[in-house]
This record gives structure tokens, C-alpha cells and sequence, in this order.
């Protein structure tokens, strides 16, 4: 599409039909009758009334019989971020959830991890992640790998080839009493993070990043904390781990950081709660520990099929968003047996009105708020939300095209309703079978059929 009227890029696509996302002031924003413009480098031109197409097509320099028209059950969302998901673990997903978290992973967990220094091995399973969370609709996610430093490259040069948007990080531990097979040397964890960073920045992915990835506190001395929160710092890089999961880990944590008030303190003593940091579950943080995540700008990642399946705790959502901390939501395959975030969403819902089952008080979370978390929560969780996480112009395309009445899918509409209740009814019985179309700073990514651009 040419373009002669002053825009900086040309015109690649321009949608008309509904759009559904969220704002920091709106949990669900529905602009119907809309048009919606990406530019060559994948990013939101423009967003304006089909009223306005007149005047929008002469300043951005395309033709109207150029413009792709949604279906009737049709509406464009922005992608979904699972801001923690251990691709690693993917291969058993769905089984092994017959026991609490430490002794899960020392029985399940560990042994499979330990598998990935064989990087055929490794190549089967990040590349069917990868591409089973692009066709769920998961547009950004923030993945755990292994301590092996070349499987996980090779987890990024994937979901780079694929198209997904991802935070990569290679685990560092180097403390595992239980499964002593399965650690590094504080060294080496030191010296290998380094190699991973340099190498995956060198490759200069433009949607890959890498994260610190300290495992979480029980598996990681006191000394390889601080190195990697000065990694971290001096390179301002993203942080990644678990905190506050059950009540075991807990006590685990207090036994061998005594001199620390709490879980939340042992990773500030180490400069590991930054505005970049995401930690997954948090199912029983204090109220103290929830102020501390708000003035470090930390974010959690709240994990619900992981936390009820390991029988670990159930996250008060309400609680953590009165105190004003970042939240999005996480898959954690394979703790969680979905790498849905539909799933994920869903049983965010289910948890919190178990809470409202046990305190008739407790003020439930609506899907309108759920859908924010998956979507622009999640983005921010990540702080990642001035390129992603809602339709702002300026941002990068990241969409799904959802048809609610796709054949075969599992949605059944009786009379014709609403755009919102389109969403509300894909939100709770729709899955990838709905999901027509996924774009990722504007490449279709989902059908797995477009070839990347030069």
C-alpha cells in the first residue's frame, strides 16, 4: 500500500470489524466499527471510526478495497502473555501431579531437566512448545529453560524463527542437596549466565530477550544471588524466579536464610526485586512482603492450575491488587498441566471464587479483570507494556482473530449477541480451534504458513 501523505512507514494491512482489549483505566475496551492499520515494521498505525475512512485512507496512503472486513462473530484481542511457563518441563505435561512441589521436583521434575544437555532432545521440545503456545495464543511468554547454556540458545533461536515474543532464561542453581546430579558450581552458574546473555544478545533477536533466571531461593546460595542480581544490574536485564509456592518451601527458605525477615527479603538483600523482576505464585505472601513487590516495582506472576494441582495455595488476587503490584498470569507447565492461558485464566476465575466460597466478603474477580491480566496485566507484569498488551498506536501488533462460531469449535451460539458476551463465551469455552489468526508485531505467526521476511 503506497504512502505519500508524511507517514513514516507504508500501510501493510488495515483491519474493519470489533476490537476488544484493555485499559489501565477500562478492564474491557470494545471498539466496534473500527479500523485498525499496521504498518510494515508490524506496528499499530492507526485506529479510528469507519467513519473516519475517508480521511484515514488519504493520510495513510491505502485504498479501502484494500481493507480486510471481520466476520460477523468475529473480533481482533490482543495476544495473551504467560508470564511463566517452564518450557523445559513441557514433555510430561498433563501428568506427574501426585505430590506436593519439592518432592515433585526432585521425583519428576529434575530428572527430565537434567535431559536437555542433549540438545536433539531439547530442538523436539522447544520446538513443540513453542508452537503449541502460539497456537493457544500466547503472543509473549517468559520462559524457564535448564542450567544448559546451549539448549536454551537454542530455546530462543526457536521462538525467534517461530515468531513468539519471549523472555528466555537459562536456570542457575547451585545448591541440590536431593539431586546433587543436577546443579552447577556458583562459578560456573556465574560464568555460564554471562556466556548466555552475550551470546543471545549478540544474535540480536528483535522480539527475544534474555532473563535472569535465579531457579528460586531454596536451590541457590546466598553468594550466586548476588552475583546474578549485579548480572541483572549491569546489564538491565529482566529477573525471573518463584517465591512464597507452599508452605514446605517456605520453612525450607527460613531454615537456610535465617538472618532474612522473609522469602521477599532474601532475594532484596541480593538486589533481585527490580522493576524488571517477575516472581510466579506468591500464594502466601504477607501483607508486609506485598508492600515491599510495590515499592521495588516487582511483578507476580500468578500461577492458579500449578498452585491447586501441586496443592501448594491459593493466591488472594483482590489482596494483590489493592496493594498495587503488577500481576499477569502464568501457565507454569508443568507444575500446571495447560499450556493454555485460556486455561490459565479460567482457573484464575475458579480460585477466586473458592476464596468467596470460604469469605462470603471476598469480592470475586470478574472476567473483565481476568481478561486485563492475561492480556495488558500481563505486558506490564513484564514490563514489556509500552510494546505490547493492548491497541495503542505505536505499539506492536500482537492480536489474536478470534471466530466464535469457527467450525468445530466448541461454542454453540443460540441468538445473536454482543461483542462482550462474544468475548465472555470464548473466555470460558473457546480454545485454539477459535483462535483463526495469531500476529506478532504484525507477522501472521498462526497458521504456520507465512514465511518470515527478509
Amino acid at each position: 500500500m503506497a504512502n505519500s501523505n508524511g507517514y513514516t512507514a507504508d500501510i501493510l494491512r488495515v483491519y474493519r470489524g470489533t476490537f476488544i482489549h484493555s485499559t489501565q483505566q477500562t478492564a474491557v475496551e470494545i471498539l466496534e466499527d473500527a479500523l485498525l492499520g499496521v504498518d510494515v515494521k508490524g506496528k499499530i498505525a492507526f485506529i479510528g471510526k469507519d467513519s473516519e475512512l475517508d480521511g484515514l485512507s488519504k493520510k495513510f496512503g491505502f485504498s479501502p478495497s484494500e481493507i480486510t472486513q471481520l466476520a460477523q462473530h468475529e473480533f481482533f484481542m490482543p495476544g495473551m502473555v504467560d508470564t511463566h511457563i517452564h518450557a523445559s518441563q513441557y514433555s510430561y505435561a498433563g501428568t506427574a501431579l501426585d505430590m506436593p512441589l519439592m518432592q515433585w521436583l526432585c521425583t519428576y521434575t529434575f530428572p527430565v531437566e537434567s535431559r536437555f544437555k542433549d540438545l536433539e532432545f531439547a530442538q523436539r521440545v522447544y520446538t513443540k512448545v513453542v508452537k503449541r503456545t502460539l497456537r493457544n495464543g500466547t503472543t509473549t511468554a517468559c520462559y524457564h529453560a535448564t542450567i544448559h547454556t546451549d539448549a536454551t540458545l537454542l530455546l530462543g533461536q526457536i521462538a525467534n524463527d517461530l515468531g513468539q515474543r519471549a523472555l528466555v532464561g537459562k536456570v542457575c542453581m547451585d545448591r541440590n542437596n536431593p539431586a546433587k546430579y543436577y546443579k552447577e558450581t556458583c562459578q560456573e552458574s556465574q560464568e555460564e549466565t554471562c556466556r548466555f546473555i552475550a551470546e543471545l544478545l549478540d544474535k540480536k533477536y528483535p522480539l527475544v530477550k534474555p532473563v535472569v533466571t535465579p531457579r528460586f531461593a531454596p536451590t541457590c546460595t546466598g553468594a550466586l544471588l548476588g552475583q546474578l542480581g549485579a548480572i541483572a544490574k549491569n546489564n538491565n536485564l529482566h529477573i525471573q524466579s518463584h517465591i512464597s509456592e507452599n508452605a514446605e518451601e517456605i520453612k525450607l527458605v527460613k531454615d537456610l536464610f535465617p538472618e532474612s525477615k522473609s522469602y521477599t527479603d532474601v532475594y532484596h538483600k541480593y538486589n533481585l526485586l527490580t522493576d524488571k523482576t517477575v516472581m510466579a505464585h506468591g500464594c502466601h505472601l504477607t501483607d508486609e512482603e506485598l508492600t515491599l513487590f510495590r515499592e521495588t516495582g516487582t511483578s507476580l506472576s500468578h500461577c492458579p492450575n500449578s498452585n491447586i494441582s501441586l496443592c501448594s495455595g491459593v493466591l488472594n488476587v483482590r489482596n494483590v491488587l489493592n496493594h498495587k503490584v503488577k500481576l499477569g498470569l502464568g501457565t507454569d507447565v508443568a507444575g500446571g498441566y495447560s499450556a493454555s492461558m485460556l486455561d490459565a485464566l479460567r482457573r484464575a476465575l475458579d480460585s477466586s471464587k473458592m476464596l468467596t466460597i470460604q469469605d462470603p466478603g471476598h469480592k470475586t474477580l470478574t472476567f473483565e479483570e481476568a481478561f486485563r491480566i492475561a492480556t495488558l496485566g500481563g505486558s506490564q507484569a513484564l514490563s514489556l507494556d509500552d510494546q505490547t498488551g493492548n491497541f495503542e498506536v505505536g505499539k506492536d501488533f500482537d492480536a489474536l482473530r478470534v471466530n466464535v462460531t469457527a467450525p468445530g469449535g466448541p461454542i454453540d451460539l443460540i441468538q445473536s449477541d454482543g461483542p462482550k458476551i462474544l468475548l465472555e463465551k470464548f473466555l470460558n469455552l473457546g480454545d485454539d480451534r477459535n483462535i483463526v489468526e495469531v500476529f506478532v508485531a504484525g507477522r501472521k505467526v498462526v497458521p504456520f504458513t507465512e514465511p518470515k521476511p527478509e
